[in-house]
């Protein structure tokens, strides 16, 4: 039996085997016969070297993409038994794939045979996955092997690329809880710098109130927890500066926000009918893909258009006046809008001279279908409040809450407030940094047709980061998501797929053995793939420190002084206090 300089104990730079000679090694990918009493697991880092005259020493570094195992001297699949009563002679032989990641220096000759190869640990493994070029570093979890994997701050906050999409199955592949530790990471573990100060993130819920608790402290927030986040560097606490919006509830003078779990800290959102009209804002109404499709998008615009040009504001509460009517719901306005494209003298001044009847009526049959949507959020019968207005400009973190919603009203939001930051943030210039977070991205941002909402994502994703403002995108399937977007994220991170979906050529930066293993990947595991490391990095993220649902919250959030949330006040829930399950984060 050969001899290798292996140690027992398999130290951290130990020597794990030798480069294999029966297979063909080039200077992208080699395999490796591991030594007894050695092992290598998927995702382990190596390196190995090999002297070339002129050039010095050559040190290959890869990710191991595939172990095997098998009997040497066996013929038949019946010999193992045979083999294990000591019968017939033969030998367990372990062999390890390799994908290169770096070549330093860069003279690509392939790995000789019979090379050394040892498991590469410390500043070796920081070289081989690029960390030493790294100026900042963003923690992105811990690799297999139990040490910090990164992402180049350079390709999250536009500097030389930006966007992140995040793609698994809804409530196993954890894409919300990895996009918010990802943020935490960003705001908190000291990569930005200075600039931490100056950016912000904007979420939008989806999925109940599970994202109205991110200032208050997981219960499960113990030693160990604090441990893991210690080890990445970062300090394990909630977020420190959060501010929440609901849609108000239904039928309610007030304007209460819409929530059950959470009693203060929280502000309502609506626009105002003056708002409605003077900002055009009837477009993002027509937000499905099946509108662009229609003959009425020049009805759309030419409606909206004299809505701005006939507007007057009547009070303070939002109501307002159109050639001489007084409108104080979104009903009325409706109405109103009505009764001038069905007047034969009105018609040609509110449709245009050549709009036909019937794409007036279908005009009217999709905006008379948004009345229960969205008379709950465009209102002109609550008085005007400045907190109501959905702004980042208070908070490093603003997350808008949208469960309550109608899918339609959901869009009419995401569109609306994404087209007003892009616009604020294109006036402010790029000094600091906006996040935008959205999830089920697909429904906003389909492959196909075209919609107001898609054409804002798309302008996001083409000259955001010019702009500073960073896309994270996250969706059950990419094969759905428009591609542009898909393509100009600079970080790729997947999660637990749907078999079917894995073959899509959408996760083609996946290797095969990766794809294999993402369908069976469990929660808190992520494929990290970015520009500068050619092999995705797996990657486990810690578990929130920040409460997930109501029943995790270790102590109330306290209340704030003024600001937002001051016209969210009603009776606490005394069911609140009750325990709650143990499961992990619904996300």
């Amino acid at each position: 039996m050969p001899e290798f300089p292996v140690d027992e104990q398999q130290d951290v730079g130990s020597v794990v085997g030798r480069v294999v000679g029966t297979e063909d090694s080039t200077p992208l990918e080699f395999a490796v016969a591991l030594a007894p009493g050695a092992y290598l697991q998927l995702d382990d880092v190596v390196a190995t070297e090999r002297d070339v005259p002129g050039v010095g020493t050559v040190v290959t570094s890869g990710v191991v993409t595939e172990v095997r195992a098998r009997h040497e001297g066996a013929s038949f699949g019946s010999d193992v038994f045979l083999i294990a009563d000591g019968v017939l002679p033969a030998q367990v032989q372990e062999i390890a794939e390799v994908m290169t990641t770096r070549v330093e220096p860069e003279f690509y000759v392939p790995p000789r045979p019979g090379e050394l190869v040892r498991r590469a640990t410390g500043e070796e493994r920081a070289r081989a996955l690029y960390f030493d070029r790294m100026e900042h570093q963003v923690a992105a979890g811990v690799g297999r092997d139990g040490e910090p994997v990164y992402v180049n701050l350079e390709f999250l906050d536009g500097t030389r690329g930006g966007h992140v999409s995040i793609s698994g199955i809804s409530g196993v592949a954890t894409k919300t809880s990895f996009a918010l530790f990802l943020l935490y990471s960003l705001f908190t573990g000291g990569a930005l710098g200075r600039r931490a100060l100056n950016s912000k993130a904007l979420v939008f819920s989806v999925k109940g109130e599970d994202l109205l608790f991110l200032d208050r402290p997981n219960v499960r927030l113990d030693d160990d927890l604090r441990a893991d986040y210690a080890r990445l560097g970062l300090t394990a606490a909630p977020f420190g500066s959060v501010g929440f919006f609901a849609p108000p509830m239904p039928d309610d003078p007030s304007g209460r926000p819409h929530v059950v779990g959470r009693t203060h800290g929280i502000a309502a959102f609506w626009w105002t009918l003056g708002e409605f009209c003077a900002r055009e804002l009837l477009p993002y109404v027509f937000a499905d893909a099946e509108d662009e499709r229609n003959q009425y998008t020049m009805v759309i615009h030419q409606v909206a258009s004299r809505l701005k040009r006939e507007v007057s504001a009547v009070g303070d509460s939002g109501s307002v006046m159109i050639e001489g009517q007084v409108l104080r719901t979104y009903d009325d306005l409706v109405e109103f809008v009505s009764d001038r494209l069905t007047d034969e003298d009105s018609r040609r001044d509110w449709a245009g001279p050549v709009t036909g009847v019937g794409t007036v009526n279908a005009f009217l049959r999709r905006l008379r279908s948004s009345l229960k949507p969205l008379r709950g959020i465009v209102r002109g019968d609550l008085a005007d409040t400045q907190g109501r207005r959905v702004t980042t400009e208070h908070s490093q973190l603003t997350v808008i809450d949208l469960h309550n919603l109608p899918e339609r009203a959901q869009r009419f939001v995401v569109g609306v407030t994404l087209a007003a930051e892009t616009a604020r943030k294109e006036q402010a210039g790029p000094g600091g940094l906006l996040f935008t977070m959205i999830d089920e991205l697909n429904k906003y941002a389909p492959r196909e047709g075209s919609s107001p909402i898609k054409e804002v994502l798309l302008d996001i994703a083409e000259r955001g980061r010019s702009l500073g403002i960073i896309l994270v995108g996250a969706q059950q399937t990419a094969s759905e998501v428009e591609r542009r977007i898909v393509s100009n994220s600079s970080v790729k991170i997947v999660g637990r797929l749907d078999p079917a979906e894995a073959g899509r050529p959408e996760y083609g930066f996946l290797p095969p053995t990766q794809r294999a293993r993402a369908v069976l990947a469990k929660p808190g595991t992520m494929f990290v793939s970015q520009p500068e490391i050619p092999v995705p990095i797996a990657v486990e993220f810690p578990f929130p420190a920040w409460a997930t649902r109501e029943s995790e919250c270790a102590a109330p959030a306290a209340a704030p002084a003024g600001g937002v949330g001051t016209n969210g006040g009603r009776p606490r829930d005394p069911f609140a206090g009750l325990p709650g399950s143990d499961d992990p984060p619904p996300f």
